[in-house]
């Protein structure tokens, strides 16, 4: 049975017990999402190719197949031609350097030599596909599905809605980072319960409305608090299932919680400087995103599920480089590159990361071939993710794309792969998680990429 607002109602079903269905190798999740499409050719697939074939079209390179319709029956794609019916879109050659990095000597941007020296706990997949090829597709990473399919709970809201909370003090599910319109919430049709809590990093005002307006002795605000969870108690009693009412609730509860516990999460005076300086907190470079992810760590430490991280958000997103992409990812590189490999030390050397995963996610990869005179376009056949940590392997790559980077070729996975592997090392099933009158597609639970897992 499913509430007016297209919510499942608790009374003709029970809802999860917060407790894995399986044991678990993981308990928490750090999601780093690039806004706008990283190049995985000049990021962590390298293909040498483009630069030898520069200039010529794809029907003259090693893979003059790769735009018969057959191949790319996964979703539209337009094919350009100039006024002699012949391809404008040439093959763009590399904008950077690679080299081999760590034991394993897997080949990475000479932009991300921070990353590079994590690379023995990496594993690095360069066959993911898509379908949305607009940064719609942000939103499918998230949750599955297409935007035009309607709204899905992402996945961080069902690591919420499948497992209880691990600090009663802090939110289980938070955000950070600007988010787009099309990818705000989270919750959907389990309810805005479910949505992730957005957070700044800043101990002063880490929350929107987080702060009383005028100032209230601690005597005054814990009675303010009581009278409205009564009032909206006995509301409750007159709409029972009602998902915004319960949403209310346990964010007013969570709210005079956190009023305390978060600012001492994000006072990072109790860390060393030489910890401030692993995440790049002394170069106005790496600043921004080196907080967010050393706050990430604290948050972690402390118990929460899972935080999700926008790196670059507002408009398409800061990697669109479908002009100038050698500034574009350079720039960005250095804004991302020690950070997370200042996360990724971190984590391992106090323990954290056996118990953590941390993705790297992007909506799509980038064309071959080039846009205008310096640029690449949107590109949904093959790209690359990794993950790291919670009993996955590091140092190894799977999956492949073809000589040129346009078509995942080998060990192919659709987003929602990354999901289900994230899921079975924190325990759940997702098909255990399904909820009357909501039966998903059995693509929006994904497999296990089982040759990851350690």
């Amino acid at each position: 049975m499913l509430h007016k607002d297209g919510y499942a109602t608790e009374d003709k079903w029970a809802p999860p017990d917060g407790k894995p269905h399986h044991a678990p190798k993981a308990k928490s999740v750090i999601w780093l999402f690039m806004n706008g499409g990283v190049s995985h050719m000049e990021t962590f697939d390298p293909k040498p190719a483009l630069t030898k074939f520069a200039g010529k079209t794809i029907k003259e390179s090693p893979v003059p197949d790769a735009q018969d319709p057959e191949k790319l029956k996964l979703a539209r794609v337009t094919v350009v031609n100039d006024a002699n019916g012949q391809q404008r879109n040439k093959l763009y050659p590399l904008q950077v350097g690679f080299k081999k990095y760590g034991k394993s000597g897997i080949e990475l941007s000479d932009w991300l030599p921070h990353t590079g020296s994590c690379i023995d706990d990496i594993a690095l997949i360069r066959s993911m596909w898509t379908t949305d090829d607009n940064h719609g597709a942000q939103t499918q990473f998230h949750t599955g599905r297409h935007m035009l399919d309607g709204e899905y709970p992402t996945l961080g809201a069902w690591v919420h809605y499948g497992l209880g909370t691990l600090n009663e003090n802090l939110p289980q599910f938070v955000s950070m980072g600007f988010r787009e319109y099309w990818n705000i919430k989270d919750g959907h049709y389990l309810g805005p319960a479910h949505d992730a809590v957005p957070m700044r990093v800043d101990p002063a005002n880490p929350l929107d409305y987080g702060k009383p307006e005028v100032p209230v002795t601690a005597a005054e605000q814990k009675a303010g608090f009581a009278l409205s969870g009564k009032l909206n108690k006995l509301r409750e009693k007159q709409y029972p299932g009602d998902a915004a009412l319960d949403a209310r609730i346990k964010s007013y509860e969570l709210a005079f919680r956190m009023q305390k516990s978060l600012p001492e999460v994000l006072d990072f005076a109790k860390e060393t400087e030489e910890t401030q300086k692993l995440y790049g907190l002394d170069r106005p470079e790496t600043k921004a995103f080196g907080m967010q992810l050393l706050a990430s760590r604290r948050l972690v430490e402390r118990g929460v599920r899972f935080i999700q991280i926008q790196h670059g958000a507002g408009g398409a997103g800061v990697w669109d480089a479908h002009g100038g992409l050698k500034a574009n990812h350079a720039k960005n590189c250095l804004s991302i590159d020690q950070p997370i490999s200042g996360l990724l030390k971190d984590l391992k050397r106090t323990g954290l990361l056996k118990d953590t995963i941390v993705v790297f996610c992007t909506e799509f990869g980038r064309t071959p071939g080039t846009q205008g005179s310096d640029g690449r376009d949107h590109h949904i056949y093959g790209f690359s993710t990794w993950m790291a940590g919670g009993g996955l392997k590091g140092g190894i790559v799977h999956g492949a794309t073809d000589e040129i980077g346009f078509h995942a070729v080998e060990n192919r996975h659709y987003v929602t792969d990354v999901h289900a592997t994230i899921m079975h090392q924190l325990g759940l099933d997702s098909r255990k998680l399904e909820i009357p009158g909501r039966k998903r597609l059995d693509i929006d639970h994904g497999n296990v990429i089982k040759e990851i897992i350690a």
